[in-house]
């Protein structure tokens, strides 16, 4: 039950990593009109889930398992985040999912010691190595950061518009299956691709004056 719980908090989008501070690149497509209402809220999901949601949790997931070395996952992200606004906003929040587990598991005598990624991991970096620390399956570490990519977006784009919550709330439930078939692809093994359209909003969003989120 334990091991639930924490499964169900690191999906939680109040988490440094989720929609109270980051949209994932909807604010930008809200205010380039490329999302207005839930039908193309949907569809831009689905391309998050379907892309940084899939490679995100693919490289926690190798973290998790041992597969890749700190410094390794950490090159690893950075090839497959084009985006130098993207990489940022990565390593940002994986430095608030670190800030975060030093506070909840604080035992530094482990073999993942929080010290040894440095000051400012990239979040699937962090989030390998939250997963191991929370007691998660690999598994279920890709399960978190995907459903985290869809849901942190879905918040924050219902405060933008203004939706209505439970509208939103019923669109993630249809999204529910992707995100497990997602979380199923990357555990498998490293994922490789990007969107260049999600790319181009990263860019433009950091160049706004005083956007409402971090990204």
């Amino acid at each position: 039950m334990a091991t639930l719980s924490t499964l169900l908090i690191l999906a939680d989008s109040r988490l440094p990593t989720g929609g109270h501070v980051h949209s994932g690149g909807v604010e930008e497509a809200v205010t380039s009109r490329l999302v207005t209402d839930l039908a193309t809220l949907e569809a831009y999901l689905r391309r998050r889930i379907r892309t940084s949601g899939l490679v995100t949790a693919s490289v926690a997931a190798a973290v998790h398992r041992g597969d890749l070395t700190v410094a390794a996952a950490d090159a690893e992200t950075d090839a497959r985040t084009p985006a130098p606004a993207a990489r940022l906003a990565s390593r940002a929040q994986g430095r608030g999912l670190l800030r975060l587990a030093r506070r909840v598991w604080p035992d530094t005598e482990q073999e993942w010691a929080w010290d040894s990624l440095g000051p400012r991991p990239h979040l699937a970096v962090t989030a390998g190595r939250v997963g191991v620390a929370g007691g998660l399956t690999p598994e279920q570490t890709t399960l978190s950061i995907v459903y985290t990519t869809m849901t942190g977006t879905a918040t924050a784009a219902q405060r933008l518009l203004a939706l209505d919550p439970a509208d939103v709330a019923a669109l993630t439930f249809e999204l529910a299956q992707l995100c497990e078939q997602t979380a199923q692809r990357a555990a498998a093994g490293l994922a490789d691709l990007s969107d260049p359209l999600l790319d181009e909003l990263a860019q433009r969003h950091v160049q706004r004056e005083r956007p409402l989120f971090v990204s």
